[in-house]
């Protein structure tokens, strides 16, 4: 117990922070840290556009290249592209006793292997929030749960920067981060894809504001998908309405969009018949419209 404390209590202490880089991420998570009590002294940024976050974010930080951002900094924080943080890491210096975190979903911790074993304590902390690169990200981060993955101090210490950031740890296994990512993704961003084709379709027909037709029909499935699961679902394919479908697929042909329904309506489909919303006896003509293209048919 004494062990747990003393390492959830280590970030308490004022930490000397180190961002490579200062994108959307990691801009923002730095100025978070700030926001907690840290001090970030020192920040890679090369685009113009990531000059302009840190100017922004991390006022107070040099801005250096990332070997020398690595040795000003006591926490380390690793915020660029998933296939660059390894080669990152084989080329920056490591001093004993710091903390390197890396932001990467997907991610755990043993891409940092080689800071670990030059004596750095490493993790994976990684917010599950989208970043558009506005200054509202820093305020969605309250109340967000961080995936943390690490060694058991390192995990501790992880917990403790979650909590401080306003956050909730959530504990996730190194062989896990592939899918607990997955899942992060197929909601978020397969949900800007799908909430922005349909927002296409109606600017199509001449919907003026299609973006405030759409508000409060997909505001209130997502509420009620969180709250109540499967019982949620609405619709023609919670009915089995095949004939409905076939017309939604003749309607949409041509855009590009029709993939993505018919996707989206089977497993839509396997979903409703797992839950009991569907109907075996009257999903058949449903599954049927949806295996085969050629059967569909539209009402004259």
């Amino acid at each position: 117990m004494e062990q747990h404390q003393s390492a959830t209590q280590r970030p308490a202490s004022r930490l000397a922070v180190g961002v490579v880089s200062a994108g959307r991420v990691g801009a923002t998570v730095g100025a978070a840290l700030t926001r907690a009590g840290h001090r970030v002294v020192a920040a890679s940024a090369v685009s113009d556009a990531s000059l302009a976050r840190a100017a922004r974010h991390l006022p107070g930080a040099e801005i250096l290249p990332p070997p020398d951002v690595a040795a000003a900094a006591d926490l380390l924080l690793i915020a660029v592209p998933d296939d660059a943080i390894a080669p990152l890491v084989a080329s920056l210096p490591v001093r004993p006793g710091q903390i390197w975190a890396h932001t990467s979903g997907a991610l755990g911790a043993d891409v940092l292997r080689p800071a670990r074993e030059a004596g750095a304590l490493t993790l994976a902390l990684a917010p599950a929030m989208t970043f558009t690169g506005r200054d509202e990200d820093l305020e969605r981060l309250q109340g967000i749960s961080w995936a943390v993955t690490g060694e058991a101090e390192a995990r501790f210490v992880g917990e403790a920067l979650a909590l401080e950031l306003g956050g909730e740890p959530e504990h996730v296994e190194e062989a896990d981060r592939a899918r607990y990512h997955a899942a992060l993704v197929y909601a978020a961003n397969h949900l800007s894809t799908l909430v922005n084709d349909a927002v296409e379709q109606l600017r199509a027909i001449g919907v003026a504001a299609p973006e405030r037709l759409l508000t409060p029909l997909v505001s209130a499935s997502l509420d009620n998908a969180l709250r109540h699961g499967d019982a949620a679902l609405t619709g023609p394919v919670s009915r089995g309405d095949a004939g409905t479908v076939a017309r939604h697929l003749a309607a949409l042909e041509g855009t590009g969009v029709e993939y993505a329904y018919r996707a989206m309506a089977r497993r839509t489909a396997e979903r409703a018949l797992a839950s009991g919303r569907l109907k075996s006896a009257d999903a058949e003509g449903l599954l049927d419209v949806l295996a085969h293209p050629e059967k569909e048919e539209t009402s004259e």
